[in-house]
């Protein structure tokens, strides 16, 4: 850490990435004016899916503050095109064209939130309207209240680009980050009086199965699949080049905390269309919005299922996107490279995608148990205040992790240009 701070760049990143978090907590506790705030706290410790919502948004929803709706809007919009650049021939020609394309690509990205943030903007005014927590607002309250929502999810997005850009990197994550460990101590302090209720065996176990978690995702986080690749040697100008060999290393968590965070998103979805619906006037709508907010709630046996369904799918989704097996095969025949016992070229490409596909089943799995464990635990041990359970605790190690190394990249960097410079 005295290294770190010795450093004057990453001094400044760092103060830099405390500020803007400190800005973003700050108006986490600024509320929009005209809402029950006891009721509406109330409300989300009744309710286990809003409990879940708040707590990724870091306690901005149960204050409904100005930056209520998050970085919510700007996940589902990533989502959108993301599965758009797979599908769209024109999209994905534009992400191949290196930093111009994707710059592009998250320009529209920017563009596709505001739309998205104003449908969640209202939906939530639906929902606090039908709980009598907020009264019936005219369109000019209407408006200026849906136009401060998507203020605070523009302005979310820009903080976290500038931690990306002028930070430490990043930013997305770090702002979740944020937001988790800045409701640490309520869950704790809730999860704490529980403790009364439970065994002394139970609570030793409780225990253990966390360091267990702990353990488990920095094992995954770090474990990688090394593919060796050897070098043929060249001769040029009298010179011998290559006969060296080394590694190519497959993560097997090559994606990290992104499919829980698209997963999330999405399976939280239709709960809170059903919340929205259940006051519908008419009665076959609303009998319909009941039975599905029972199906999938959190603690429910279907909404499990479909969320670790959702995060394999997700990982093996993301891993497709950050990983091109057939570009990294051509790289290698490029420089004369080769896989011990595979043909460069397409052969390399297909084994490469062969080995990819197991380790990432692998790790697509770990990350579904991590996103169920919530329910397991509460299920086993009655606690229902850890709503996020492995999830949260993945999130916050894993960026912990990614900073970590982050950081000790710019470090060795910086120390290289000083060698260079004496």
């Amino acid at each position: 850490m005295s290294q770190l701070w010795k450093s004057r760049e990453i001094r400044n990143k760092l103060l830099f990435t405390a500020g803007i978090l400190f800005i973003y907590r700050l108006l986490a506790h600024v509320p929009v004016a005209g809402v029950d705030r006891v009721a509406l706290q109330g409300l989300f410790s009744g309710s286990q899916l809003l409990g879940l919502l708040d707590i990724f948004s870091g306690g901005t929803l149960a204050n409904f503050s100005l930056i209520a709706l998050g970085l919510g809007p700007y996940i589902n919009a990533s989502i959108i095109f993301q599965l758009l650049t797979m599908i769209v021939p024109k999209l994905e020609e534009l992400s191949k064209e290196g930093e111009y394309g994707r710059e592009l690509i998250n320009q529209y990205t920017r563009l596709l939130a505001v739309p998205i943030a104003v449908l969640q903007g209202f939906g939530m005014y639906a929902l606090l309207r039908s709980q009598q927590i907020m009264g019936n607002l005219n369109p000019i309250e209407l408006s200026a209240l849906l136009i401060t929502l998507v203020a605070g999810t523009v302005l979310s997005v820009w903080l976290g680009e500038l931690i990306t850009e002028y930070g430490i990197g990043n930013g997305v994550s770090m702002l979740i980050f944020a937001g988790i460990v800045g409701r640490l101590p309520v869950t704790l302090g809730q999860t704490a009086a529980t403790f009364e209720t439970i065994s002394g065996i139970n609570l030793v176990i409780f225990v253990v199965v966390s360091l267990i978690v702990v353990a488990g995702i920095v094992f995954m986080n770090e474990a990688s699949r090394n593919i060796a690749v050897a070098y043929a040697r060249r001769v040029r100008g009298g010179k011998v080049y290559g006969g060296q060999s080394t590694h190519l290393p497959l993560r097997l968590n090559q994606a990290g905390v992104i499919p829980i965070i698209f997963a999330v998103s999405m399976v939280l979805l239709p709960s809170m269309i059903a919340r929205f619906l259940e006051q519908a006037p008419n009665p076959t709508v609303a009998s319909g919005a009941r039975a599905v907010a029972t199906f999938m709630t959190p603690n429910g046996w279907p909404y499990n299922i479909i969320y670790f369904a959702m995060v394999v799918g997700f990982t093996y989704f993301y891993t497709a996107v950050v990983f091109n097996p057939q570009k990294i095969a051509e790289e290698i025949k490029k420089y004369g490279g080769f896989v011990p016992g595979i043909r460069p070229g397409e052969p390399t490409a297909q084994y490469l995608n062969w080995v990819l596909n197991r380790i990432t089943l692998v790790g697509a799995i770990f990350l579904g148990v991590i996103a169920i464990l919530p329910a397991v635990v509460q299920k086993t041990f009655n606690i229902s205040t850890l709503s996020i359970g492995g999830t949260g605790i993945l999130i916050v190690v894993s960026v912990v992790l990614e900073t970590t190394k982050s950081l000790q990249s710019q470090l060795s960097i910086g120390s290289y240009d000083n060698f260079l410079k004496q």
